[in-house]
C-alpha cells in the first residue's frame, strides 16, 4: 500500500504534538508580524495555565511565580502552546505540564538561552509533580543561573 505525503509528514507524531506545532507557528506568525504585545503574551501565558487540569495548574502557577519573581527581566509569552519566559526574545525557560502531552509529571525545562553550562554534561530539563519550600529553592536558583 502507498504512502500518502500527508501520512509520511504524520509519522511518529502524536495528535498533540500536531496540535503543538501548529500552536507554534501561530505563535511565530504573530510574533513576526509585530500583533502581539508583552501584556497579551503574559493574558495567553495566564489563559494556558487557567485551562490546566487543577493538579497541573497548581504547579504552573507555582513555576510562574517563582520564575517571574526570581527574574522579572523575564518575559512571559507562550511557546508551542506552552507558558515559557524570554529574554532578548529568545526562550530562556518552559513549563510543560503533565496533561499536554499525557505524561506522569510536569517538566520545567531550558532552552540554549539558559547559562546553566556546567562541564560537559547538564540538566536542561526537570520533571516536578508538586512544588514544596526545597523544589521552590531549586527553581528559584535555576532561573537565576539561568538569566546570569
Amino acid at each position: 500500500m502507498a504512502t500518502t505525503k500527508k501520512q509520511a509528514a504524520d509519522n511518529g507524531l502524536s495528535a498533540e504534538e500536531k496540535a503543538a506545532m501548529k500552536e507554534a507557528l501561530a505563535e511565530r506568525r504573530k510574533r513576526s508580524k509585530g500583533k502581539t504585545t508583552p501584556e497579551e503574551d503574559l493574558a495567553e501565558v495566564l489563559a494556558k495555565i487557567a485551562a490546566m487540569n487543577d493538579a497541573d495548574r497548581a504547579v504552573a502557577e507555582a513555576v510562574h511565580e517563582l520564575v517571574l519573581k526570581a527574574a522579572p527581566e523575564l518575559a512571559p509569552r507562550t511557546w508551542y502552546g506552552m507558558p515559557a519566559y524570554a529574554k532578548d526574545g529568545k526562550v530562556v525557560c518552559f513549563f510543560q505540564d503533565g496533561g499536554k502531552f499525557k505524561a506522569r509529571y510536569n517538566t520545567l525545562g531550558f532552552q540554549d538561552a539558559a547559562a546553566l553550562d556546567d562541564g560537559a554534561m547538564w540538566a536542561t530539563s526537570f520533571a516536578i509533580t508538586k512544588v514544596t519550600p526545597a523544589v521552590a529553592k531549586q527553581i528559584t536558583a535555576l532561573v537565576k543561573k539561568a538569566v546570569s
